[in-house]
């Protein structure tokens, strides 16, 4: 299977980070979290990447195609102008990096690269989030309920200390306790490329008309994911994935 990865919105919510570079291009203890996001998919054995580019997609660009050169040693001929890749770390991936509009909205963004995606089910998943997902089981999950769709149903962390009050004096406090308890998309598809025919154009929003008439005609199950998951929709986000990854203790390091 294919993963499609979202990479090209605004991130207008990093503003402070995204005026340089793209939202996914944004570090994790010196990678980008797109990077994190493609070893977590390589992890489960998907190594075929198609990155949907929009906001300075060259950024995206200029990485990959550098990547193996700053992951190898080279013996660099100056005068016939040829390189020599000697011992390298860069991984065995196939990425496919395609501009889909810098205004292209998320649904747009899919249906843009329907000509990379061949036949199959694939993946899909947003460039600014992370998870310790079981993929694997996910597909499987997919495979038996033989819908055309699967989104990924996770609980959001709590963002603050929750206090118990009779009166003013506080009964209890729990640190940061997960939200409501209601489910959101928590991103991570698996999906048929029938599902792009529910994409009218680039100004289609995925998550709104493509994913609620799937609902609506019974042809989208949710796989509930109950361990880590996080979104980096903001510098707090941001900081909280770096603390975590810094003291060695990153869930979603599964590889």
């Amino acid at each position: 299977m294919k993963a499609v990865i979202l990479a090209g919105g605004l991130g207008t919510r990093l503003s402070e980070e995204t005026v340089v570079r793209p939202k996914p291009m944004l570090e994790i203890g010196g990678r980008p979290i797109l990077w994190h996001i493609m070893q977590i998919f390589a992890a489960h054995g998907v190594t075929e990447f198609v990155i949907c580019l929009g906001y300075k997609g060259y950024v995206i660009k200029e990485f990959f195609l550098n990547y193996r050169l700053h992951l190898s040693d080279v013996t660099l001929d100056l005068g016939r102008g040829d390189v020599q890749f000697h011992r390298s770390a860069a991984e065995d991936w196939k990425v496919s990096l395609i501009e889909t509009g810098d205004a292209t909205m998320t649904g747009g963004r899919l249906k843009r690269v329907r000509d990379y995606l061949g036949e199959d089910d694939f993946f899909m998943t947003y460039g600014d989030g992370v998870a310790d997902i079981d993929l694997k089981a996910l597909a499987a999950f997919h495979r038996a309920h033989g819908r055309l769709a699967t989104l990924t149903a996770v609980v959001p962390p709590g963002r603050f200390g929750a206090l118990d009050l009779a009166g003013d004096a506080v009964r209890s406090f729990r640190e940061k306790p997960a939200g409501d308890g209601a489910t959101i998309n928590g991103g991570f598809f698996v999906l048929s490329p029938r599902v792009l025919d529910r994409i009218e154009g680039d100004a289609t929003v995925w998550e709104s008309e493509p994913l609620e008439s799937l609902a609506r005609d019974g042809q989208l199950h949710a796989y509930h994911h109950t361990g880590f998951w996080q979104a980096m929709d903001t510098l707090r986000d941001k900081k909280h994935l770096e603390e975590l990854w810094a003291r060695g203790d990153a869930p979603w390091k599964v590889w």
